[in-house]
């Protein structure tokens, strides 16, 4: 089985690859393990840290040389991760749509034409809610997004649903909590703060909190986010059914409550310095923080259990503890 994760550089797809590379198999339709055997990871840039025995695809992923290189005969798998993150696609309305809208489509119209029907994973975000919000986000709540980004998910959200129907792939899309804790440097996103408060202190280093200590997030940790997709992708189809969507487990947690667990696991919550930032909390906040995941938990999603539990696992995977 030829596998391939788009956006496979950044931090999410470096890890699913690694796990995928351990793991060695994925599940057919038939529900029967198929062997790896070729595992590509496609990116606008090079990895930082390349992992072995994976084919790297380096470039503008929507030059059509580019997508026919990603998407061939043989491919059975698609992860498709590549995004511009939510402040850059609010930022640069153009580019946002090219990348998180006019590449999926060209995946799909790929896919469409060579006739292969991949299982077609796509990482939506909780940035499709946004107007009118309920107290609590259930999966019967309409996504009415409150910036391009939102927007940009919602639509890929819905062609690939329609693709799913007309038999072009097998969609599986899964829309993620906040991830907390990252590792590396902080990128554009929005919510780039939500591991900063955690990250930075534990290594002994000053960060910026952008929004107040009683904002609340919706959360998951990478650990838990990466066991998702390869869920999402293993499960039979009819399990999904024509509703090809699934809002993720998560936990709700203030920002005031992290700093609490912050200082549990040894560090300095007073290296974090409150300084709102109108743009970003304006974003955070139309998010939502409070969701029932009936759907997910009856598709056997895993699920976190409380911040230590993501904290520890931030500790124990990435600083050696």
């Amino acid at each position: 089985m030829r596998v391939v994760i788009t956006g496979g550089a950044g931090f999410l797809g470096s890890r699913l690859a690694q796990v995928l590379l351990e793991r060695k198999y994925l599940c057919d339709p038939a529900g029967n393990r198929r062997e790896i055997t070729e595992l590509v990871v496609a990116d606008v840039q090079a990895p930082a840290e390349p992992l072995p025995g994976v084919r790297y695809i380096v470039g503008d992923l929507l030059e059509p040389d580019s997508v026919a290189k990603v998407l061939d005969a043989n491919t059975g798998s698609l992860f498709h991760l590549a995004a511009v993150v939510s402040a850059e696609a609010e930022a640069n309305f153009e580019l946002g749509m090219r990348v998180n809208f006019d590449l999926t489509r060209a995946l799909i119209d790929r896919a469409r034409k060579i006739g292969i029907r991949p299982r077609f994973v796509f990482t939506s975000s909780l940035a499709v809610f946004g107007a009118d919000l309920p107290g609590v986000i259930t999966d019967r709540t309409a996504a009415i997004p409150l910036s391009s980004y939102g927007t940009q998910k919602a639509m890929a959200e819905l062609l690939i649903n329609d693709a799913s129907r007309k038999g072009f792939i097998d969609g599986r899309v899964v829309r993620l909590p906040t991830v907390a804790v990252r590792p590396g440097k902080p990128n554009r996103a929005a919510s780039a703060f939500v591991s900063g408060i955690l990250r930075e202190p534990l290594a002994g280093r000053e960060t910026v909190c952008p929004v107040p200590p009683e904002t609340e997030l919706w959360i998951a940790s990478p650990r838990t986010v990466v066991a998702s997709l390869i869920h999402a992708h293993d499960l039979a189809p009819e399990r999904w059914g024509h509703h090809r969507i699934v809002n993720l487990p998560g936990i709700t947690v203030r920002v005031s409550e992290m700093l609490e667990a912050l200082k549990r696991a040894g560090g300095d919550p007073s290296l974090v310095r409150f300084e709102r930032d109108p743009v970003i909390e304006r974003i955070v906040c139309s998010w939502p923080a409070r969701m029932q995941t009936t759907r997910a938990t009856e598709l056997g999603f895993p699920s976190d259990t409380n911040i230590d539990q993501i904290v520890r696992a931030y500790v124990e995977d990435y600083l050696g503890k």
